[in-house]
């Protein structure tokens, strides 16, 4: 049976379900994957220094998540077009000529919407957070047909970078910058959010309450736990719901396939851990 060693790179990961996905996908696949938890500052050394770590120690390929997906860029090797536009990447293979970057974040978006909502388009969506995430979501809308795309950040000089790669690349979606959630929300179609609050450990909520009048869909790119308090609060105000379990299924089958060449059933797969989850529960 072929050994394949991967990992991912991350803060507060130390609840992440990537081990269970990688894992079981090569049980499925026929593969034994070793899947290590890398945090840099648990570990007492920067990013850089278990990046170079993985590199030679045998690793496959590494996911890299918060706080990275942009810091990692510059740690590949000729990255591609598409990678540099933008600017995030979440999944690296080590190859003998140096590193290849992907963003698995972005094409597991589509794939999850679609999933969930059919040919259905985003229409007009207001996003907040505008880093490695946002940014992966922000240009999967794009490819969807999103009609708008409004973007709203604490470092506004983020967000209106971010607005600058999307106008680059937009054909027929118009982008903007808020300063507030409650103004980009406005009769917005879906709503999204793409920081880290909410997360276990971190807690919070991005998306005001009032955000949510008006029906529509509404989307957390977090998923430790699954039901976030915006998805709870935009589930009791009717949204159609997208969680960023979703996400996570999504672009881990598409991590997965860049890692060993193999496609996983994502049904499969996500009966899969559903057993796991419940086999740790009890």
């Amino acid at each position: 049976m072929r050994h394949v060693r991967l990992g991912l790179i991350g803060d507060k990961i130390e609840r992440s379900r990537s081990p269970d996905l990688h894992r079981l996908a090569g049980r499925l696949c026929g593969l034994d994957v070793g899947y290590d938890l890398l945090v840099p500052p648990a570990r007492g050394q920067t990013f850089d220094t278990v990046f170079d770590l993985c590199r030679a120690g045998g690793y496959r390929g590494i996911n890299v998540t918060y706080p990275y997906k942009e810091r990692v860029l510059s740690r590949l090797a000729a990255p591609a077009p598409e990678i540099v536009a933008l600017g995030a990447c979440n999944t690296v293979v080590f190859e003998a000529d140096g590193a290849t970057g992907s963003n698995t974040d972005c094409t597991g978006f589509a794939s999850a919407f679609r999933h969930r909502f059919g040919a259905a388009s985003p229409g007009v969506v207001a996003m907040a957070g505008a880093g490695g995430v946002g940014k992966a979501i922000a240009f999967a809308l794009l490819a969807l047909g999103a009609t708008e795309i409004r973007l709203c950040d604490a470092d506004r000089a983020k967000a209106e970078a971010l607005a600058a790669a999307l106008v680059r690349q937009a054909s027929g979606t118009r982008v903007s910058v808020f300063s507030r959630m409650e103004d980009a929300a406005e009769r917005a179609d879906g709503l999204v959010n793409a920081t880290p609050l909410g997360m276990a450990g971190v807690g919070g909520n991005a998306i005001p309450d009032v955000a949510l009048d008006g029906g529509g869909w509404a989307f957390d790119a977090v998923y430790t736990p699954e039901w976030t308090e915006f998805l709870t609060r935009a589930r009791a105000a009717c949204r159609d719901i997208l969680s960023g379990y979703e996400l996570f299924l999504f672009q881990g089958i598409d991590a997965f396939r860049i890692f060993t060449g193999e496609t996983v059933d994502a049904e499969a797969l996500r009966r899969e851990l559903a057993g796991a989850h419940l086999r740790e529960a009890s």
